[in-house]
């Protein structure tokens, strides 16, 4: 399997024009690739664009700088612009899995900036990595390589930080579980509770997201193309990415953890592009990283050698009794903890969801529709019913 090792570089000066020269070369390959296919009756095949973008335009005045940069990353991006249109008519013609990819966008100057090697277009030397027509760069080598590298992406955040992004070859590894499976139910406050009773806190980033909305109001009064504007909106981008790098540091830790115990991991599968038309939660529930989560563990799953499962968004996993089975009514989210009528056990909510989760999983559910016909079926939001309910313990 391939894996992605990303590690973060500071090039001299004299290097990082260099850099700014060549992502200039590549943003200005894919937009002029892009304009000749819109404007096109039938879309031109990647050779032919790689001939009129690059080789011929190199002979003009106009475009003769592009000759000043290596070759490869030109040529790659015009790759990377047919695959992002094959990625496009796949996802309209339904053949594409996941949310629908829209049409290929032009790329900006003040967006995050990429070009990527191939063989023959770097090379590992002494510790650090010859680019073609860079020089020689030294990453911070945090871990060392497990394979030789197929390709390395120069990459340039909108923080202006340099990252070298290695894809390699990884060997899964066999090793035993201490748990034979896990049921993992996601939330905000509590990011995760797991069927064996453990919780996982999501980090707050409360503090982080007050500093963003007070620099985004300030941004909003500076004047378009100013050299404020510009040192605000890298504040807003440092800002930005402390945010992601303690989400997916908490996700990978808490990712490894899950993966590293338990044989089976089993998650549910959320409707989250619906959550986000919720207007009062829709940032809090960006922000968690549920996608992202389910990411990592799936790749971890299939490098450790786990199974991996993910069950229908449609299983009442909140409104069933774990114990025995009785399935309540639809209750609302403000209630954190249920007294079952049927069985008189009091369960708490994120827990017997995660526990429905793992029995789902494993084909181990309850017959419901049977416990439904033995115990007659109330509203739990009823006054009648309002020691079924205990005090709710907040979110």
């Amino acid at each position: 399997m391939k894996a992605r090792f990303r590690y973060r570089f500071y090039p001299t000066s004299q290097q990082q024009q260099s850099l700014a020269q060549l992502f200039g070369c590549v943003r200005v390959v894919w937009n002029d690739s892009l304009a000749l296919c819109k404007q096109s009756e039938k879309k031109p095949s990647s050779t032919q664009l790689q001939k009129v973008v690059i080789t011929q335009a190199k002979k003009t005045e106009e475009r003769a700088w592009l000759s000043e940069v290596s070759n490869i990353p030109l040529q790659q991006s015009v790759t990377d612009l047919e695959a992002a249109f094959k990625n496009f008519f796949h996802s309209c013609k339904g053949k594409r899995k996941g949310r629908k990819v829209g049409y290929p966008k032009f790329k900006k100057r003040t967006n995050s900036q990429s070009a990527r090697f191939r063989i023959g277009g770097f090379s590992l030397k002494n510790g650090g990595v010859y680019l073609a027509k860079i020089g020689i760069v030294n990453p911070i080598w945090s871990r060392s390589l497990p394979s030789e590298p197929s390709s390395v992406t120069v990459i340039k955040d909108c923080a202006n930080r340099y990252f070298l992004s290695f894809v390699v070859e990884v060997q899964p590894i066999k090793s035993e579980a201490k748990n034979q499976s896990i049921g993992i139910d996601l939330g905000i406050k509590t990011f995760a509770v797991m069927s064996n009773g453990e919780k996982a806190e999501s980090p707050s980033y409360k503090k982080l997201d007050r500093k963003v909305h007070k620099l985004q109001r300030k941004e909003a009064r500076q004047p378009k193309d100013s050299k404020r504007r510009n040192v605000t909106r890298i504040k807003i981008a440092k800002l930005h990415n402390r945010i992601a790098d303690t989400r997916r540091d908490f996700l990978h830790k808490l990712s490894t953890k899950v993966v590293n115990e338990n044989q089976v991991i089993i998650l549910e599968d959320l409707n989250v592009s619906g959550m986000l038309k919720n207007r009062k939660l829709s940032r809090a529930i960006s922000q968690q990283g549920w996608r992202e989560f389910r990411t990592f563990c799936e790749t971890k799953s299939e490098k450790f050698g786990r199974e991996f499962q993910v069950i229908s968004r449609w299983e009442p996993t909140s409104q069933v009794c774990v114990d025995c089975g009785f399935k309540w009514d639809k209750i609302d989210l403000s209630i954190r903890s249920v007294l079952c009528p049927s069985c008189g056990t009091e369960q708490d909510r994120d827990k017997n969801a995660s526990r429905n989760i793992e029995k789902v999983g494993m084909g181990n559910r309850h017959d419901y529709k049977r416990a439904q016909r033995d115990c007659q079926t109330i509203s739990v939001a009823e006054p009648c019913e309002a020691s079924s309910i205990t005090a709710p313990s907040g979110r």
